[in-house]
């Protein structure tokens, strides 16, 4: 009987998203699941929650600027504290909504390109000559970048995205959905391959 894939929503925006997309694919490959990669804006999130972004808020702002750092330091993964953070990231979202819409290979290479872009290398991905810099590096044709984000369609599919989203519980990121489980946050890692594993517990 087949299984259901990982639903992953996340924004481009999020340290503890960029974390979890370096683990979530080896999960996955262990439990023969496939991943659904759901970009969305948490700014909407931030409005259904009544919350603002973790680095705003008074006392969890210091201790994220602490525990972001620590925990790619525990997970192996490269880090630099990105300048501005956090950024807006709807362009780099669309991109990312184009290429999985045409079943572009590029897709998964794009994601991982822009999350360390902004996050290990501090490239600012709300900037269009960094994503058009990035679509180089990966390959995509000149004018990809362009045409995905100034698509309506694309822009109507990411809102759709974040409805969706919202309609599943999200209450930050990364939001895990598994089995209609909901995980959130790197640190439930454990707890989604656990559900993986034993079916539910």
């Amino acid at each position: 009987m087949p299984v259901s894939p990982i639903t992953f929503f996340f924004d481009f925006s999020s340290p503890y998203a960029y974390l979890a997309s370096t683990r979530i694919k080896a999960i996955a490959a262990r439990h023969l699941r496939d991943i659904e990669w759901v970009p969305v804006l948490l700014g909407p999130v931030f409005e259904a929650t009544e919350s603002r972004p973790l680095v705003e808020q008074p006392l969890k702002g210091d201790y994220a600027r602490i525990d972001i750092p620590r925990s790619a330091r525990f997970y192996g993964v490269p880090y630099h504290q990105p300048d501005p953070f956090p950024i807006a990231t709807f362009q780099a979202a669309r991109v990312l909504i184009g290429l999985q819409q045409e079943d572009d290979p590029h897709a998964l290479p794009w994601l991982h390109a822009c999350f360390a872009a902004y996050f290990a290398h501090n490239r600012n991905i709300a900037e269009l000559p960094v994503l058009d810099a990035i679509g180089a590096e990966i390959g995509l044709p000149a004018g990809t970048v362009e045409r995905f984000i100034a698509d309506p369609a694309i822009k109507a599919r990411l809102r759709a995205n974040v409805e969706r989203a919202l309609a599943a519980g999200m209450c930050g990121a990364p939001f895990m959905v598994a089995d209609d489980q909901p995980f959130w946050g790197v640190d439930r890692l454990p707890q989604l391959e656990h559900w993986l594993q034993t079916g539910g517990f």
